[in-house]
């Protein structure tokens, strides 16, 4: 049950967006930008990210709704468990395994990155822009993390996670919301 009165029992973050359009019209096409613009990673990774960045922190809310859109873009089932358990012997590619390390370090203890943790990123392979996306969005889920605890929302059944995430996937960060969806 939402802590604010005035919001449905099922409520999440559509309800509050929708009241405030002009605080959340633009953070849902920043985040459209985020997780659906360019980036060397792709949509269903970042998603992974996110839900990963989720789960690490606690967050169930995030954890769950994002790990559909993760595996409505492709990714397989039970890697994001396997990546919670041990990002070493997690079933995704090499090159995305410092990625991962950086994000548990950034959620878990972000004082204590160094040069070194950033390096093994870039030693993998990849660009600043891929740090940067993964970064921005570990730091959208501690938004999000906040938003959603702070008005006291219940995680999503898993069955209507995946309803929203296929929603998500074919719409967008903009326009899976009626309030903020472009008309064409």
């Amino acid at each position: 049950m939402p802590f604010f009165k005035s919001l449905p029992e099922n409520a999440g973050p559509p309800n509050v967006f929708k009241q405030y359009p002009d605080i959340y019209g633009p953070w849902s096409e920043t985040s459209e930008a985020m997780m659906n613009g360019p980036s060397p990673l792709s949509q269903g990774e970042r998603e992974l990210l996110q839900a990963y960045a989720a789960g690490i922190s606690g967050c169930a809310f995030v954890y769950t709704g994002h790990s559909e859109v993760a595996y409505a873009w492709g990714i397989a089932r039970g890697t994001l468990e396997k990546l919670m358990a041990d990002i070493e012997t997690a079933p995704v590619d090499d090159r995305l395994k410092p990625i991962f390390a950086y994000v548990r370090k950034l959620v878990t203890a972000p004082r204590d990155l160094t040069q070194a943790d950033a390096d093994a990123v870039f030693d993998a392979g990849w660009a600043e822009k891929a740090l940067h996306d993964a970064v921005v969005i570990t730091a959208r889920v501690a938004f999000m993390q906040r938003l959603v605890d702070g008005f006291g929302f219940a995680p999503l059944d898993p069955a209507v996670a995946a309803s929203h995430a296929k929603k998500r996937v074919e719409r967008g960060y903009v326009n899976v919301y009626s309030t903020f969806r472009k008309q064409k």
